[in-house]
């Protein structure tokens, strides 16, 4: 059996526990199923808003591009998790891309570009503030995520995947910030010694995961001084928690703003994605430093001392 089809099964079964009895909060206006590109299933997307906020009025947008191994998952499985980010005065746009290893990379990065080309040209209708655009990402989405940001800043990066994969990037998109959440930064021996790494890969890459793909796909060699302030978070438990100091330094090294999150639970210690289960508190508490990291930046937190807030924000 594929490495996909077992991780497709296994993770299938924990979504539904853990979405279980959940329903659209009333406060919630979804506008469902809209189609971003030319396959109706994969390419689709919703948008949640703040029901008591009206749609002339434009809000800030977070992106949520999720996980799942790079072979998993859609928008249904992440809808409560972005409802509850648009609970804290966003619009949230969740999307599905299309998935390996049906279809190969760069397929959900084309997708991610797409998506972001949609809010652009449709901020009228929905109310998206796009002056204010966010993003977040967890586990492969985190590395889909970290991926497509360097697109957006590296020009060098950028030019590779133009003349290689024919991807242009947007010139009127800013990203203002991001968190990455629990992802994959970087494909080196150590970590294509893990098999179930190495078997996804081997789906995930149109060449099997060759040397030169793997290292057009790690996101921490790309980075450079232009790269968004970033909140890095992983947890106590999280089976990826090694991959979040190799970015770390490398923030470190460009001078790009971040804040480095390791989460411990306040009752049990904390899994890979533990801030998708909106029945943690823990989850919560997550959620609720990443848009605060965001309303820092988009302005509606005083910016006095940043250093000072930073610190602040870092649970």
């Amino acid at each position: 059996m594929k490495t996909s089809a077992i991780v497709r099964k296994t993770f299938a079964v924990g979504d539904m526990i853990r979405d279980a009895g959940l329903t659209t909060p009333d406060d919630i206006q979804r506008f469902d199923n809209i189609v971003y590109g030319e396959d109706k299933v994969w390419q689709s997307l919703d948008v949640y808003r703040p029901k008591a906020i009206n749609i002339e009025e434009k809000l800030a947008v977070i992106v949520s591009v999720h996980g799942g191994g790079w072979v998993y998952g859609d928008k249904k499985t992440y809808q409560f998790y972005c409802m509850s980010l648009a609970q804290r005065g966003f619009a949230v746009v969740n999307f599905s891309y299309r998935l390996a290893p049906e279809s190969k990379f760069p397929a959900s990065i084309i997708d991610t570009n797409l998506v972001f080309g949609w809010i652009l040209d449709h901020a009228e209708e929905y109310g998206f503030d796009t002056e204010n655009i966010f993003a977040v990402g967890d586990s492969a989405g985190a590395h889909m995520l970290g991926l497509y940001t360097n697109l957006c800043t590296n020009p060098e990066y950028a030019k590779v995947y133009e003349e290689k994969y024919g991807i242009q990037t947007l010139q009127d998109l800013k990203i203002r910030a991001v968190a990455l959440n629990c992802g994959q930064y970087h494909f080196g021996l150590e970590e294509m010694n893990n098999e179930m790494t190495d078997n996804l890969m081997k789906e995930f890459l149109p060449e099997g995961g060759t040397q030169e793909e793997l290292e057009l796909v790690n996101v921490d060699t790309y980075v450079t001084e232009k790269f968004p302030p970033v909140y890095l978070m992983t947890a106590e438990k999280d089976f990826l928690k090694e991959q979040a100091p190799l970015l770390e330094k490398v923030l470190k090294e460009k001078k790009v703003p971040y804040i480095y999150s390791c989460y411990e639970g306040t009752k049990k210690k904390l899994e890979h994605v533990f801030h998708l289960n909106m029945k943690l508190a823990d989850a919560d508490r997550c959620n609720d430093a990443e848009c605060d990291f965001f309303r820092y930046y988009e302005g509606r937190i005083c910016k006095k001392d940043e250093k000072e807030t930073l610190s602040f924000l870092a649970h």
